[in-house]
């Protein structure tokens, strides 16, 4: 057993003595400083309070020891401001059309190039048409054979009646004769509906275009057999000239909308590509559904585009820009003038020509660039676009043209002051040489 005298010192107690005594290094050390820096007396000139040596204090840029701080302004403006309404679209063909064959046969030909524009009417592929030739045939020698009969018949029955009026023969012989003409007459109609058919199978063998517009690719090719009403379509035609988009947009944006539309107005509607950057087509916004979708909250609209120069294809993503009023002579602001804060938006707007002022502003519609202002801006005042990371009310500035002479950044400006400081030690050292 250890004897009682040898006991172990404690680690835990050990350690919490440690850090007592840094503790107590620590606010023995920062209450040195603060006595020596009084002692000191006031800062040097050109050396800000809290400063590093060798800063330049008329240096333009963040930080405590930067002058006034460069920014780029612009303009607030007056003028008519679009309203957009913005929604993600689906372009879809005006017609879609399976191309099927309507006879069964071989199919010998193939008339058209995958992609390619058709019109109406335009062949586009051929059926053995010799079976259907055939069957034409024999239903024109059915007709001409019930053809001679029933003239045969109409001579009999003409016959009866010169008869039957010099009371030469029965009156049932005479009806007998007249029925017989009537039933090759019925007999001729049906042959006549059967070579009606067969020339229509007949045509049917010609593949036409039913609409124009752009055809798909080749499903089948020359050789196979073809059965009437087949599911495999042969191609797909789409109408592409005129085409439309289809877009939702959300039930609480509706209202400005529909009293354009009920107004009669002419909506113009514009598709930009899937990035937003380009236009691809202008159009007029066509037609609107007839409900509201209970599950998104959406109402559907479709646009109709000329698509002259073919932009757009069906099934294609865009983004739809839907005009929907024009504000005029509104005042306007740069959207990257526009703060937002616990307080509300605001600007910094110029007061003279080396000071801002926060100003409170009430924006209304915005389309990413430019802002319409409410209240709190009036034409001819300059608000600030860069540089408004350090500002605030009241703060001394430096109005610069060129976008690089404004730090992004404070770690920017610090990379420049630190180049600053290095410089300036450089040319301390050398008079302390000489």
């Amino acid at each position: 057993m250890q004897p009682a005298g040898t006991r172990k010192f404690p680690r835990w107690l050990f350690g919490l003595l440690i850090l007592v005594l840094l503790i107590a290094a620590g606010v023995y050390w920062r209450s040195h400083s603060t006595s020596a820096q009084h002692e000191a007396g006031p800062p040097e000139k050109g050396r800000p309070h809290g400063g590093r040596p060798g800063g330049n204090p008329m240096r333009p840029g963040f930080g405590p020891s930067s002058g006034p701080t460069p920014v780029r302004v612009a303009p607030v403006t007056v003028g008519d401001f679009p309203v957009y309404n913005k929604a993600l679209g689906t372009v879809t063909a005006t017609n879609t059309i399976s191309v099927r064959s309507r006879v069964a046969g071989e199919l010998v030909k193939v008339a058209f190039q995958e992609g390619q524009m058709v019109k109406a009417g335009d062949l586009l592929a051929v059926i053995d048409p010799r079976p259907y030739e055939i069957a034409l045939q024999q239903a024109q020698g059915t007709l001409a054979q019930d053809q001679a009969q029933l003239k045969n018949a109409q001579m009999d029955l003409q016959r009866y009646k010169d008869l039957f009026a010099q009371d030469s023969i029965a009156k049932q012989t005479l009806d007998t004769a007249a029925a017989q003409v009537g039933q090759y007459q019925g007999t001729l109609l049906t042959d006549q509906a059967n070579v009606n058919n067969a020339k229509l199978n007949l045509e049917f063998t010609q593949i036409r275009a039913p609409i124009s517009g752009r055809v798909g690719l080749r499903q089948l090719d020359v050789g196979n057999l073809v059965a009437a009403n087949d599911t495999t379509a042969l191609a797909v035609i789409t109408q592409v000239q005129p085409i439309s988009v289809v877009f939702t947009l959300p039930e609480t944006t509706l209202d400005p909308v529909l009293a354009r539309v009920r107004s009669g107005a002419t909506l113009p509607v514009e598709a930009w590509d899937r990035g937003d950057r380009n236009q691809q087509a202008t159009g007029v916004l066509h037609s609107i559904d007839n409900q509201i979708d209970t599950t998104t909250g959406t109402l559907k609209f479709k646009a109709y585009f000329d698509n002259k120069d073919l932009a757009l294809f069906p099934n294609q993503f865009v983004n739809v820009h839907l005009l929907s009023d024009t504000l005029r002579q509104v005042t306007l602001a740069p959207s990257a003038a526009v703060q937002f804060g616990t307080n509300g938006t605001f600007v910094y707007a110029m007061d003279g020509d080396d000071k801002v002022r926060i100003r409170t502003l009430k924006i209304g519609a915005s389309d990413g660039n430019v802002t319409v202002i409410e209240q709190g801006l009036a034409k001819g005042d300059r608000v600030v676009l860069e540089g408004t990371d350090r500002l605030r009310d009241g703060s001394s500035v430096e109005v610069v043209n060129d976008p690089a002479q404004v730090p992004a950044t404070p770690g920017e400006h610090l990379k420049g002051e630190d180049a600053a400081d290095k410089q300036a030690g450089t040319g301390h050292r050398s008079k302390a040489g000489v």
